[in-house]
């Protein structure tokens, strides 16, 4: 079945209505030098305060958001997400056929692509990344799903690409992969371990260069004006360190950065009011949730860490789920931006957005909660406090991130929710590298999480199944110990689904059904993305979706790309000056901390992978 795609859109410059945001803020060190333009000017610079810290610059290693965003700017995909639907677009693969059966695939890709070294990119580049991932369990580490089906990737001619895959899979135009030069990666001698952040400028076929990388402080790319699209308006992109939100504030305020995300409410409120600042509502890529520990396992089945034990019970599970408000959450802690969830599927991807109905709906009840827990034996000590009909006492830890206010309030209505049901929790508001050691080692009870979702939901709903699993206490793909034969099974029908869209999405909302059910997995809400810009240094920024889309956090780099110094900015009307920078720098330092948010991608999601 031959399938020939719409040709790559043109740029859509227009005024912001809308955005994203992951969670930002970093801090700013000493920034490299800057070179000037050729006339003599000093060159256009977007500067983006995020909260993260990069995990890797590797490919084949990094899962954060702010990772996987920054990859988007260094390296090209086979293909892309139209800016304005989310839908598949071509990016180095020009067109491509499927054969009957579909299990073979060829692209046809770009004879116009350099990397940033000058050597031409080539199907062999593509063929061997793929390959790489295939064969060497390291390169699998952050996107082996996708690979995972793949008997073989070839390059018959530099501009072909074959693909045979031992079941058909419908992700064949959403792999999320990074393509690396063959020439550069083919000598690393330990994809599992090399971070690829020593040599600099890193090589890659994106509309950004990395030119610099200091680790918790800055992230710096500079333009390609050999991109084989339309190169970007702005000559560099700088990423700052900034953990305090409230920092982050007011460093857009001051016109010391030119984007910030992840707001609250009440800061989306206030700088509304202001002049030069443009905040954007965008709808939520990316849900809230927590996980409740069943009880630790390798994939093996080797139990560990100190999971509650009454909560492999799946009627405790349940009743806590009864038991908290989500309603409350989305006036209280979002003020509004944001919509009460229970599928794993944004709304904002309509196609696989699914609601329980009738009894199978858990809604907030108390009455029914403590009915339920009363009928199964949980009966209450003198203090009020439940114990299990083991003579556990419930007692539940809750992990929460410091460095997230939503979060923490997200914790308060928890605790308060459940101790009306005869839970008491020890609500931990912790540092995020507190709150992943604990999550690695089993040691929770219950724990905040949040995932952005890409348009093809593969690898979010991925990392349930029971290969995500980790192979020994210490790493895992997931973060939560889910394991369900059904869900795995539905997880491989949906995938070879790849000739029928509405029977794919179908198969994808009974997973989310059992997600829901057996409530290990908790979605909470779907928060608005808020975030804001300086319109005095830049304008005509391209949002995902167009309209109600975001900017930070994007599936591509349209927004970085399409971003035009406005004429009254800082310098001369170019961005922010090299002067401005360094005096962002000096005071950045004051305020760098340790270890931001674990903000895993797409989430993964991360999201988000993600």
């Amino acid at each position: 079945m031959a399938t020939t795609p719409h040709a790559p859109p043109g740029r859509r410059p227009r005024r912001l209505l809308s955005a994203t945001a992951a969670g930002l803020a970093f801090a700013v060190a000493a920034l490299p030098a800057t070179p000037a333009h050729a006339d003599g000017g000093e060159p256009s610079t977007l500067t983006v305060a995020v909260s993260q810290p990069v995990d890797s610059l590797s490919p084949f290693l990094a899962q954060r958001l702010i990772s996987t965003s920054v990859f988007r700017l260094n390296y090209d995909f086979l293909t892309n997400y139209d800016p304005a639907t989310n839908e598949p677009i071509p990016g180095l693969a020009e067109s491509w056929e499927t054969s009957d059966d579909g299990r073979t695939w060829t692209f046809q890709i770009r004879d116009d692509v350099t990397w940033s070294d000058g050597e031409p990119l080539t199907a062999e580049d593509i063929a061997w990344t793929y390959t790489t991932m295939m064969e060497d369990e390291g390169a699998a580490t952050a996107n082996g799903n996708f690979v995972a089906n793949f008997e073989s990737a070839t390059a018959p001619d530099p501009t072909t690409l074959e693909i045979e895959l031992s079941e058909p899979q419908a992700t064949m135009l959403a792999l999320d992969i990074p393509i690396v030069p063959k020439h550069v990666w083919e000598d690393v001698d330990d994809y599992g371990t090399f971070n690829n952040d020593q040599d600099f400028p890193v090589v890659g076929s994106g509309p950004f260069t990395i030119t610099d990388y200091r680790p918790n402080q800055s992230i710096t790319l500079e333009a390609n004006e050999d991109y084989w699209r339309e190169p970007p308006k702005f000559d560099r992109v700088v990423f700052t360190s900034m953990p305090e939100q409230d920092a982050q504030v007011e460093a857009l305020r001051n016109g010391e950065v030119s984007l910030i995300s992840g707001l609250t409410p009440a800061q989306a409120d206030a700088l509304a009011e202001e002049d030069g600042i443009t905040v954007n509502n965008a709808s939520g890529k990316r849900f809230q949730a927590f996980t409740i520990n069943p009880g630790a396992e390798t994939q093996d089945g080797e139990g560990f860490g100190d999971g509650h034990p009454a909560l492999q019970d799946k009627v405790l599970r349940q009743a806590i789920m009864r038991a908290i408000d989500k309603d409350e959450i989305v006036e209280n802690v979002y003020g509004g931006y944001a919509e009460a969830a229970e599928g794993y599927i944004p709304s904002r991807y309509p196609d696989y957005f699914w609601e329980p109905e009738g009894d199978a709906r858990l809604d907030f009840d108390a009455d029914a909660a403590n009915a339920m827990l009363d009928e199964a034996g949980y009966e209450r000590g003198d203090d009020g406090v439940r114990v299990s009909p083991d003579g556990d006492r419930l007692e539940l830890r809750l992990h929460v991130h410091n460095d997230r206010p939503d979060y923490v309030g997200i914790g308060r209505v928890i605790e308060e929710r459940l101790l009306e049901i005869g839970i008491e929790v020890d609500n931990q508001t912790v540092d995020p590298g507190v709150l992943s050691d604990a999550l690695h080692a089993g040691e929770y009870d219950l724990i905040m999480t949040g995932w952005s979702v890409n348009p093809d939901p593969d690898y979010v709903l991925g990392i349930h199944t029971c290969d995500a699993l980790p192979e020994e206490p210490g790493t895992m793909r997931s973060d939560a110990y889910f394991c369900n034969e059904e869900y795995d099974e539905l997880y491989e029908r949906q995938l070879a689904t790849y000739d029928d869209p509405e029977a794919r999405a179908d198969i994808v909302k009974e997973m989310q059904a059992i997600l829901y059910d057996e409530a290990v997995v908790n979605v909470l809400t779907y928060s608005n993305t808020l975030e804001a810009y300086r319109s005095d240094q830049m304008s005509d920024v391209q949002v995902q979706p167009d309209p109600g889309g975001n900017i930070w956090g994007q599936d591509g780099h349209w927004s970085f790309t399409s971003a035009t110094p406005a004429e009254a900015s800082a310098a001369g009307g170019s961005g922010l000056s090299t002067g401005v920078i360094a005096g962002i720098a000096a005071a950045a330092v004051l305020v760098v901390a340790g270890g931001a948010f674990l903000f895993w991608r797409r989430s993964s999601t991360s999201e988000d992978r993600e």
